[in-house]
């Protein structure tokens, strides 16, 4: 129905208005008494073969939403409802902002893809906290992955201070943090990814994190577009400080072998095209590494298959984002059976 109904009717509307409409419509059906039981009943599947420990937290499934798509952790009850295993909220940054100029997301079609050029568009870490605090504890929690950032008018050389703030301040309302310095659309955030400066980054927070009662896992999300040098210089910085693992991969700036004609539009890449390069990445870090630490695998998810190559890669756990706008839901529940169905 997803496909067929759903999507043809929203791909004929602005990407980003088609965006803010949905999540209402989920909202709105939420709230109807009978909708999230139905909407779990159709899309969850519940099985303790699919639970995973990974880095010291227990996921229900393996099939977690990726950062990008609830930024200000307005709907993470709601699309868990859809069978997802965790959500990963943001990015978020200390203070809010507008992001770039619209428009400033974009489908590809013919190559079932995306670029966006948000730049880490957001309300801010504090009015997102207010949102997590309803988040219940127990049964019925939503595991949440705070993706951090840095505002756009901070300088690389005060960056650091910007990933504290987020820290401190989500700290007793996340599960785990990820690091996000490999998006290509806040000027010169990728520079971070330098050994020199990503070291000295990550070794702040997890000093932090380590004077806490209880540490929380930190993880680095990469580019796809990284060299193996860069990639060994990463399998290093995790050794040095000890961060819980990577998440592979952000988008890319790599427009080879597209097919639409808005392919040169600016911003970071998505979808269908990175998927086989997230999983290269995937599998040298995890092959170099002597799997010394877990990897999230994200990119290019389009097809339950889609999901094992990263799984057989050496990812303990994937991530979804253009695939879920593509595929809908149902991928969720495509996932887990197959994943299942590998078991039997």
């Amino acid at each position: 129905m997803y496909k067929s109904l759903i999507r043809p009717l929203l791909f004929r509307f602005d990407p980003e208005k088609v965006h803010h409409f949905t999540f209402s419509s989920i909202r709105f059906l939420n709230n109807i008494p009978g909708i999230p039981s139905a909407l779990r009943s159709a899309y969850e599947v519940s099985d303790p073969r699919l639970e995973r420990e990974v880095f010291g937290l227990k996921f229900k499934n393996p099939v977690g939403l990726a950062a990008g798509l609830d930024k200000d952790a307005k709907l993470y009850k709601e699309l868990s409802g859809l069978g997802f295993g965790f959500i990963e909220i943001g990015t978020l940054t200390p203070k809010p902002q507008e992001g770039n100029p619209k428009k400033r997301l974009f489908r590809l079609r013919e190559d079932s893809a995306i670029i966006n050029r948000m730049g880490f568009n957001n309300g801010g870490v504090a009015a997102a906290v207010e949102r997590l605090k309803k988040n219940p504890k127990g049964k019925n929690h939503v595991l949440i992955g705070g993706n951090i950032g840095k505002n756009k008018v901070t300088s690389n050389d005060d960056a650091v201070g910007d990933y504290e703030i987020c820290y401190e301040t989500l700290y007793d309302y996340v599960d785990y943090f990820v690091v996000n310095v490999s998006s290509p659309n806040t000027p010169n955030l990728r520079e971070l990814q330098d050994k020199e400066p990503l070291t000295k980054l990550l070794q702040t927070l997890q000093d932090r994190n380590n004077s806490k009662p209880k540490a929380k896992p930190i993880l680095l999300k990469i580019a796809p577009d990284l060299t193996d040098d860069q990639l060994l210089d990463i399998i290093d910085i995790v050794k040095v400080t000890k961060i819980a693992g990577v998440i592979a991969t952000n988008t890319t700036i790599s427009r080879e072998g597209l097919l639409s004609e808005n392919k040169a539009e600016a911003g970071g890449l998505s979808g269908k095209p990175l998927a086989k390069r997230s999983t290269e990445v995937i599998r040298f870090l995890s092959e170099k590494s002597n799997k010394a630490f877990p990897i999230i695998g994200v990119g290019g998810i389009h097809s339950a298959d889609d999901a094992m190559e990263k799984l057989e890669a050496g990812a303990s756990l994937v991530q979804l984002y253009t695939g879920f706008i593509y595929e809908g839901p149902g991928l969720i529940k495509a996932i887990c059976k197959k994943i299942l169905l590998s078991k039997s």
